[in-house]
C-alpha cells in the first residue's frame, strides 16, 4: 500500500525569507570623478564645472547613480555636490560611495521597512544560498529587525539550517 508523498516543508509553517529580495531594483551607473582630475590628482573648478555643463546627463535617465573616486586624490566637497545637483532632474537617486556600499545601504534601508507583524510567532528561515552576494550586514539587520516578534530564526534552506535564535517559552 503506497502512501501519499507529503511534502513536509510545505506543512511545517515555516517562512523563507530571501535576502536577495531586498536587492535594489533597477540600474546602477558609476560616474566617477577620477575622469575629471587634472593629472589624475588635482580637481580644476573651472574645468570641471564646463566638463559637467558639456557633459550627457541624459545617459543616467532612471539609473542608480554612484558617484565616487577610484584614484587616491583629495576630492572637494562640493564636487560631489554639484555632480548631484546635476543628476537630480535626470537620475533614479544619487549614492556617494562605492556598488558595494550602495547595494548594502539600499538593502538596510528595504530591511528596515518590513512590517515585522508580519511575522509575528512565526518559524523564519533566511535563505543563506542565492544567485547575489548579499552582504552580511543584510543577515544582521534582519535578524535584528524579526528577532522581536520571531518564533524562532534560522540559517539556510528547509532541508538544513542552523538555529540562530529560539524565543524561550
Amino acid at each position: 500500500m503506497d502512501k501519499p508523498l507529503v511534502n513536509r516543508v510545505a506543512k511545517s509553517g515555516l517562512i523563507t525569507i530571501s535576502p536577495e529580495d531586498y536587492f535594489p531594483k533597477g540600474e546602477i551607473k558609476n560616474f566617477d570623478l577620477k575622469d575629471y582630475l587634472f593629472q589624475g590628482l588635482i580637481l580644476r573648478e573651472k574645468e570641471f564645472r564646463t566638463a559637467l555643463k558639456e557633459h550627457d546627463w541624459s545617459a543616467y535617465k532612471d539609473q542608480h547613480v554612484l558617484v565616487f573616486c577610484s584614484t587616491d586624490a583629495i576630492i572637494p566637497m562640493w564636487a560631489y555636490m554639484l555632480v548631484s545637483s546635476y543628476l537630480r532632474e535626470v537620475a533614479r537617486s544619487v549614492f556617494q560611495g562605492t556598488p558595494d556600499e550602495f547595494i548594502k545601504h539600499e538593502m538596510l534601508r528595504a530591511i528596515e521597512n518590513i512590517r515585522e507583524e508580519d511575522y509575528r510567532d512565526r518559524r523564519i528561515i533566511l535563505k543563506g544560498c542565492g544567485e547575489k552576494p548579499v552582504p552580511p550586514a543584510a543577515y544582521a539587520a534582519l535578524v535584528w529587525k524579526l528577532q522581536p516578534v520571531a518564533k524562532s530564526i534560522m540559517f539556510g534552506e528547509p532541508c538544513s539550517t542552523v538555529p540562530v535564535f529560539k524565543k524561550k517559552t
